[in-house]
């Protein structure tokens, strides 16, 4: 592992371990922390820390647990996947919010896009045991589905001209 932050390669994401070494010393002397009260701070929230576990670990002399991992995120007030993102990106806090936002809704929405596939196979195997219907509930989902995004145009850009 590096010696200090100069050795890693510039723009190049680290492992999560060397950003979480990284993040600490960071986060410690953004406070104006000494390991001594940082590891005062993790003891008192539960994770055993001693002072120069804290100094080995900013220094890549010792791993990182995870159980440590989840203590430092507690005490500095950020989200684990934020604590092991890259450090120059948590230098600006609101970049991160936003990155976790974008992966929050991506997440979401490939959730429901995954759900929306599956209702139409639903409906696609049940039309196709009852193919008398079919044209109607076709008809009926292309409306509802057309109606939904009229309504979603409209709460974005407001009512369409002449309406």
């Amino acid at each position: 592992m590096p010696d200090d932050e100069s050795d890693a390669p510039e723009g190049v994401l680290l492992s999560g371990e060397e950003n979480a070494a990284v993040r600490i010393k960071l986060e410690r002397e953004k406070r104006g922390w000494s390991t001594t009260a940082l590891s005062d701070l993790l003891n008192e929230a539960g994770f055993d820390m001693n002072p120069s576990a804290v100094w080995r670990i900013e220094n890549r002399k010792r791993r990182i647990n995870l159980d440590e991992a989840i203590g430092f995120a507690e005490i500095f007030g950020v989200p684990l996947s934020n604590f092991v993102g890259p450090p120059s990106l948590a230098a600006m806090g609101r970049a991160m919010e936003l990155i976790d936002n974008v992966v929050a809704t991506y997440r979401a929405s490939a959730r429901a896009s995954s759900e929306a596939t599956q209702a139409r196979d639903e409906l696609s195997a049940y039309l196709k045991d009852h193919p008398e219907i079919s044209t109607e509930a076709d008809a009926m989902v292309s409306n509802a589905i057309a109606a939904e995004v009229m309504k979603i145009n409209a709460e974005r850009y407001g009512p369409p001209p002449g309406a």
